[in-house]
């Protein structure tokens, strides 16, 4: 798949989903994993629902 996540996209991604995965830690709740989401697209660099309308925050090519 085509990389379409710049790097402050990607610096969001990390925190909000390492933020998502704590709270989900604390407060001993299975919604935790729904940070893993934001992390893995961050690791990937792409973004699936950016694919079909075009979008990437990448710059270059």
């Amino acid at each position: 798949m085509k990389k379409n996540i710049g790097i402050s996209d990607r610096w969001i991604r990390v925190v909000a989903g390492l933020i998502i995965i704590a709270a989900g830690v604390y407060y001993k709740s299975w919604w935790g994993l729904v940070g893993l989401v934001p992390l893995s697209t961050a690791l990937i660099r792409t973004c699936p629902l950016y694919l079909p309308f075009g979008l990437s925050t990448r710059r270059g090519k």
